[in-house]
Order: C-alpha cells, then structure tokens, then sequence
C-alpha cells in the first residue's frame, strides 16, 4: 500500500485546493516555516480519523477550517481527501484502490466518504485497525508527539503499543465473542 494522492481544500493554511502526489520511493515534506508542511500531515491524520483537535494544534475542531485573512475571507468548510494505492491489498478492501475523503463545515457538521460512498467515522477506523496506520499509530507523528507519548498515562501508552503491534483486532473480536 502507497499513498499516492492527498487533495486538501480549506484546511488550516491551504485555503486554495492544493493536490500532493506522491512518487514511488522515499518523500520528504521540506520548506521554510509556516509554510504548511504541518498541516500537510496534520490533513492526512485528519482525514484518517483524527477525532482531537488539541492533537491538531487547534481548540475545537472548527479551527481547521481556514480562518482567513487580512485579504481573504474565511471558508465555510475544510475538505481533505487521500488516495491509497491497494494493490497489494494490505487494508482490507476488494479495491485496487482507496480513496478516503473527509469534510467538516463551520456548522459542525462532518461527512465522510470511502470509495465514494458516504460512510461513518468508524468505518474508516476499522479499514485502518491492525495495520500500524490508525490515528494512534507511529506511522505519522506530528510536531510534539513524541513527547506527548512519553507524557501520557500508561494506559493511553498501552493503547498505542497495541495499535503498532496489531492486537486491537484480536480484542475486538474477543469482546464481541463475550458478548455473544
């Protein structure tokens, strides 16, 4: 599996609609600062499932709808979509390819598509559950994670081993095996 596009519109700093597509190999996001190379990763853990919007660097979750500025008004809704090459099907879809996309307007209102089909923040979660990718994953970590890791309950840092070492699958099923 390889991320290959990220189309982000609204979100944070990228008031215009900016596409991102991402070559074979290793990439580097680099630029001066404030330059939006956080909000770049920032869009893709958001559009992943990211429910805080402290671990965003934002107060309420609104705040990563482009405020504006002193020559551009602000918008009324944040749009980030990702595109996954799936060929090798290491997430589990029949799709060669996954398209996940994200939108939240100022109302509080979200949606959330998979494949293009209107979905619910927890179908995108399980997609991405076992595969060392969820929002508590290692795989992409913001300014200030790491840290953060280190500075959280032993609880919170045991649901994160869990996640990278792919056992939330396994308790999952185990609780719905009690329940029945």
């Amino acid at each position: 599996m390889k991320l290959r596009t990220i189309e982000i519109s609204g979100f944070k700093s990228f008031a215009d609609n900016t596409k991102i597509e991402f070559k074979d190999g290793i990439t580097g996001i680099v630029g001066p600062n404030g330059s939006g190379k956080s909000n770049i990763i920032e869009a893709i853990r958001w559009v992943m499932g990211e429910t805080s919007a402290k671990s965003l660097r934002g107060g309420k979750m609104p705040d990563v709808i482009f405020s504006g500025t002193k020559k551009r008004k602000p918008l009324s809704r944040a749009s980030v979509t990702i595109i996954f090459d799936n060929s090798d099907h290491f997430l589990d879809s029949k799709f060669d390819e996954v398209m996940i996309s994200r939108r939240l307007f100022r109302n509080g209102e979200s949606q959330y598509e998979l494949n293009r089909q209107e979905c619910r923040l927890k179908d995108i979660l399980n997609l991405f559950i076992d595969t060392g990718l969820g929002r508590e994953s290692f795989s992409v970590i913001s300014q200030g994670r790491v840290e953060s890791i280190f500075n959280s309950k032993p609880e919170d840092r045991r649901a994160i081993i869990e996640e990278a070492a792919g056992v939330l699958e396994y308790k999952q099923d185990k609780n719905v095996l009690k329940m029945n």
